[in-house]
Order: C-alpha cells, then sequence, then structure tokens
C-alpha cells in the first residue's frame, strides 16, 4: 500500500520510552534540553522544504515495483506450484507466509532500523528487500533448470532415470517454497521501509499528499500486472534470449521494473543522521523485542483507534481480496444454470479486478486534489518558533489585505476553504464497501458483480491513503508535541485572555482568568501550544515515537485479521456449501459460501465505519480549522 523528501525527520526515532506520568502543569525550564531529547530529530533547527510533485514521484515510484511483484506472487503463484507438482492441500501452507511475514518482518525492520542513527537507515533495508526480491525472482524463473543442475551435480543420474526426473521436482518444490517465504518477508520489508522513508522525510502537512502517491503507484502496479497477464509475451523479440515460459518472462520483466524503481527511489531521497546512540546496549534484539512489546500495549488514544478501525475495516478486506474473482464465477454459474469452464469464470473475475484498479487509479488522483489543502491556511509564519498572539496578528493583517484587495477589484472576499477531511474521507469510503458487499443479495448477472467489483475501486483507493496519512500525521503530532518545552502554569492560565479561542480549541484553555490577578501575559509559542493541545485532547504526556516500530505494529492491525477471516471462511463454507445439492466436481455451480462471507466482510467494514467517527482529526486539520476560524472573525469585523 510513499513519499519524502526534506532534510528534517519530524519524527523522532527513538527506543520507545519509558511509561508516561500522568499529565500535569510543569514550570519551564531554562538551561539545556533534556538530554534524552537532543538525540531526536524533532530537537534540531531545520527548515523543511516543501515537496513538489517531482519528489513525489521518486519517493513513491517503488511502491509500484514493489506491487508489481506481489501481483507475480499472488497471480501465478499457486499455478506455478501446481505445474511444479505441489499437491493442492499443501499449497495453502506456502501462502501462510504472507500473515506470518506480516507479522514479523514489518515491526521488526521498522524497529531495527529506527535504532539506527545512519544517514541511510531507511534505504538501507530498502536495498537489502530488493536486493533479495531480485534474487529470489530470478531463481524462481529458472527452478526447474537449477533443480536439474544440482540433482546433476550430486547424483550423476541419467536423464532417463525416473528416479532423476522424480528428485528434480522435489527438490524443484522445494526451493519455489523457500523463495515465496523470502519473496514474502523481502516484499514486507521493502513496503515497510519505504512507508519509513516517507514519515521520516515529508513535512507532516503533505504526508496526505505523499500516502496518495503512494497510493497511486499501488495502483499502477497493479494495473501493470494484470496488463502483463494478459499479454502473449513470446512475441516479444526482446525477451526470447531467456528462455521459454510466460511466467519466466513475467519475472524478467518485475526484476527490471524493481531493480529500476527502487534505485529511483534510493538516489533521490536523502535522509539525515541522527546525533544520538540509541543503539548503545548489552542486547540489540532483545531491546528491540523489547521495544516493539511496550509500543504495543503503550500505543497512544488516537494511533490505537487507528488500528482498532483497521482491525475491522480488513475483516472485510480479506474476503474479497480472496474471493473476488470465485465470486464472479459463483455469478456466472447462476446466470448460465450450470457450471462454466475455469477459465472463463477467472477471465470474468480478471476483467472485473482490471478495471477496479483503473477505477482506484483514477480516484486515487482525483480524490486527493479534491481534498488538497489550501496553502494559505497551512501558512506558519516563522514556523514553530512563532508566538501566538503573532500569528494571530499575521492572519488579521493578511485578512485585511485580501479584503482590500477584493474591494478594489470590486468583487467579494473569498475565503479559503476547510477541505474534506481525512477522518469523514475514511468512513465515506468504508460505508460504501460495506454496501457494496451486501448488494451481494441482490447482484444476479456478471455484469452486476462486475459492476460492484469496479465501484470497490473507490473504497480501496482511500484505504490505500487516508489511514496511512492519519497515521503518520498523529505520529508527526506527538513527536512535535514531545519536543515542545514544558509551559509555566501562568503561561496558559493566561493564555489568550485578550482573544477567544475558536470552538475547536480544547475547553481547558476557555474561560480561564489570571490567577495572579494581573495584566502580566507571558507569551506561549505556537510549539508550546502544540503540547497543551494534545496533553489536554488525549490525557497523556507526550513522548517521542519509534515511527517505523508504530508503523510495524498497524501493519498487525491488518494482517491479523487475516488469520480470523480463516477461520470464518472455513465455517460459512461448511455452513453453506457442504449442503448444496450439486456434483461435487463443481467449482461454481450451486455454490454461495462466498457471497455470504462477502456480505459478513460488508458488515465489519460498516463497524469499522462507526469506530473511525472516534478518529481524531489530525494536527494540521485542527490548525487549519483554526486559522479559517480566525479568518472569518475578522472578515466579520
Amino acid at each position: 500500500m510513499a513519499s519524502r523528501h526534506i532534510n528534517a525527520d519530524d519524527n523522532a526515532q527513538v527506543a520507545w520510552p519509558e511509561p508516561a506520568s500522568p499529565v500535569e502543569v510543569r514550570a519551564p525550564t531554562v538551561g539545556p534540553r533534556d538530554p534524552e531529547r537532543q538525540g531526536t530529530t524533532t530537537s534540531k533547527k531545520s527548515i523543511e522544504r516543501r515537496m513538489n510533485w517531482k519528489d513525489f514521484f521518486n519517493i513513491s515510484i517503488a511502491m509500484g515495483g514493489s506491487t508489481l511483484a506481489w501481483s507475480l506472487e499472488l497471480g501465478y503463484g499457486t499455478p506455478f506450484l501446481r505445474g511444479l507438482g505441489l499437491p493442492e492441500q499443501l499449497t495453502s501452507l506456502v501462502w501462510l507466509a504472507g500473515p506470518i511475514s506480516g507479522l514479523i518482518a514489518q515491526p521488526l525492520i521498522g524497529a531495527i532500523s529506527d535504532s539506527s542513527t545512519s544517514a541511510y537507515r531507511r534505504r538501507f533495508w530498502i536495498w537489502l528487500a530488493a536486493g533479495s526480491l531480485v534474487v529470489v525472482t530470478i531463481v524462481l524463473a529458472y527452478v526447474e533448470p537449477i533443480a536439474s543442475f544440482l540433482v546433476d551435480m550430486f547424483t550423476h543420474m541419467e536423464d532417463w532415470n525416473p528416479g532423476r526426473r522424480k528428485k528434480v521436482s522435489n527438490l524443484a518444490i522445494i526451493i519455489a517454497v523457500i523463495c515465496f517465504y523470502i519473496l514474502d518477508f523481502a516484499l514486507n520489508a521493502l513496503q515497510a521501509s519505504l512507508r519509513n522513508l516517507l514519515l521520516d522525510i515529508t513535512p507532516a502537512e503533505q504526508l496526505a499528499t505523499g500516502n496518495a502517491w503512494h497510493g497511486r503507484m499501488t495502483h499502477a502496479g497493479n494495473i501493470i500486472g494484470y496488463t502483463l497477464g494478459a499479454q502473449d509475451l513470446d512475441k516479444w523479440p526482446i525477451l526470447k534470449p531467456f528462455g521459454d515460459g510466460h511466467f519466466r518472462k513475467v519475472c524478467i520483466l518485475t526484476v527490471v521494473i524493481i531493480s529500476v524503481t527502487v534505485s529511483i527511489t534510493c538516489i533521490t531521497s536523502k535522509e539525515t543522521a541522527r546525533d544520538r546512540d540509541i543503539t548503545s546496549g548489552r542486547g540489540r534484539f532483545r531491546d528491540t523485542i523489547n521495544n516493539i512489546t511496550k509500543a504495543i500495549y503503550e500505543l497512544p488514544k488516537p494511533i490505537r483507534r487507528v488500528c482498532i478501525v483497521q482491525l475491522f475495516a480488513f475483516m472485510g478486506w480479506f474476503p474479497y481480496l480472496f474471493y473476488a474473482t470465485v465470486w464472479v464465477g459463483e455469478v456466472m454459474a447462476y446466470e448460465l444454470d450450470r457450471e462454466p469452464t475455469v477459465a472463463d469464470a477467472t477471465r470474468a473475475g480478471e476483467l472485473a479486478l482490471l478495471l477496479s484498479s483503473i477505477v482506484s487509479v483514477v480516484v486515487g488522483t482525483v480524490l486527493p486534489y479534491i481534498a488538497q489543502r489550501d496553502p494559505r491556511l497551512l501558512s506558519k509564519g516563522d514556523g514553530e518558533d512563532e508566538e501566538e498572539d503573532e500569528e494571530i496578528s499575521r492572519i488579521r493583517a493578511m485578512v485585511r489585505s485580501w479584503k482590500q484587495e477584493a474591494a478594489r477589484m470590486g468583487r467579494p472576499l473569498h475565503l479559503p476553504a476547510m477541505p474534506f477531511m481525512l477522518r469523514n474521507i475514511w468512513t465515506g469510503g468504508l460505508l460504501l464497501f460495506g454496501i457494496l458487499m451486501l448488494s451481494t443479495f441482490i447482484v444476479r448477472t456478471v455484469w452486476q458483480a462486475t459492476l460492484v467489483i469496479s465501484l470497490v475501486g473507490i473504497s480501496w483507493a482511500i484505504a490505500c491513503w487516508v489511514p496511512f496519512a492519519i497515521i503518520m500525521e498523529y505520529l508527526k503530532e506527538v513527536d512535535a508535541a514531545a519536543a515542545a518545552p514544558p509551559v509555566a502554569p501562568q503561561s496558559y492560565a493566561t493564555r489568550r485572555s485578550t482573544h477567544t479561542r475558536v470552538a475547536s480549541s480544547p475547553a481547558i484553555w476557555r474561560g480561564m482568568q489570571n490567577p495572579r490577578g494581573d495584566d502580566e501575559r507571558q507569551p506561549l509559542l505556537r510549539r508550546q501550544s502544540l503540547r497543551l493541545d494534545y496533553e489536554a485532547e488525549t490525557g497523556e504526556v507526550p513522548t517521542p515515537m519509534a515511527g517505523g516500530t508504530v508503523l510495524g505494529i498497524h501493519n498487525l492491525a491488518i494482517v491479523f485479521p487475516q488469520f480470523i477471516i480463516a477461520l470464518v471462511a472455513t465455517a460459512i463454507f461448511r455452513i453453506v456449501d457442504s449442503s448444496a445439492d450439486s456434483d461435487p466436481n463443481d467449482v461454481y455451480y450451486h455454490k454461495n459460501g462466498v457471497a455470504w462471507l462477502l456480505r459478513f466482510g460488508g458488515l465489519c467494514s460498516i463497524v469499522a465505519a462507526a469506530f473511525s467517527r472516534a478518529v481524531a482529526p489530525t494536527r494540521t486539520e485542527k490548525e487549519m480549522r483554526r486559522r479559517l476560524a480566525e479568518m472569518k472573525e475578522q472578515e466579520a469585523e
């Protein structure tokens, strides 16, 4: 399911801190800052350069290459293994590699790279994962010749000997299974590192755009994979030197595309070295596991809520991802009133998925522009060290200049508009997906099924974009709040005594009187207000976050439902399809279990939509809403 570019990392990648104490009011500190914070990137004075479309393209293009590798595995893996002679009942054991690698690789790679101070801490794992992908993909493309070579090397059996052919087949299966497991772990490591890189070098207010670019490249990779599957690659002259076989040629093209896209991303991305050594300790691996365990139990409330939504959302997504093409085949059987050929059913399902990917690309391109944030609402003046009253004065002066310009041009004043909030877009996508899955009750023809799957592309584009953007912005928000200096009691007790905060501000600030009974006011930096915002809204003291570790834990919430769905699917198929009055050899005819599984997923998606309403707006959205309220107040004066 990237982007980046900037020279400062707002996300302080440090070992997970000890449990924080309850929220308390602190007196301002004088002198050097806490040495535990000095090594975090948020404590560094730097200016973040806004990224343009070229930067986003460069940082996200590797995600398209990794998605193509996923398409290779999902589209060709089972037929390839069956062609080697692997029994059908053992094939499912091979695909346990997906959830197992998701549970292990992403949190582990995130935590290890978090502990590094190198300026290549993310790109090292990207290069390593991509190199592993290239090697195992080439081995898969030539697994039978490699197995034959190894058997000849160690047995010296003649070609006509049936025992030799059996040994070659068994060895080829063993090598292929090992390669697919390595492929899964490498893909998880690659995608996790790409997201970590995006988080590290992208400004907080542009993370939504960066994740939208990641989503576009993901959908583009799917389209390329489906297109390659439909092409007769034997007719491509450039691929003839690599031997016969469609799978082999797709592997070669995948290797080339991964190599090029990953090289572009790694060469054009610039990470920043960190000063603080967080790798010290008696046992690095043990410390890494401890950091992951602590992170799971001590997730901040906003991030925990996103993970809960993802847990239910992917209980809806996995039935669709695994069984969409099978459902199209069942609808085809219902429409024909007979068992269709596997080729016809598969072709119809793949066409529907191709259309869905095209819809996802279009929506993933258009929707972020509809939800684009007006730069005038993102203006920060002198940055995090700007005093709040200075920001108010700047906004008022800006609105006055707009009013004068509008009056001079003889037209009404048009203030910036608040875009769609990420949470609302996410809720809408989940509700749409739930409704589409429940519409399986009324679908009777293949074209209707194709339409449903095509429209799912809208929800999938949102699922590949919004939750990642939200959680990355939360990570930046927590780190910015943690890096802010403590605030004296009188600083916020008298905060904004001459200006009432807008309704979106926490009530803890409104209506407070000066306890000292005088006119003394201590200016409050916007960085300090971020700390007060976080403490008032969550009841927690902000502490630096290990971004890679948290993104890996977020992936656990995505992967874990796969095990639940495996049990639910088994139960539903046993109840619904075991009593079906049909030929045991029929794959689609008189089968309805997949439809009921999709409906179960639709209900889970609606539950996820309900939980998504508890996800708070991001820091950038809250600041935009506050600035717009200030502008409207000034306009009315």
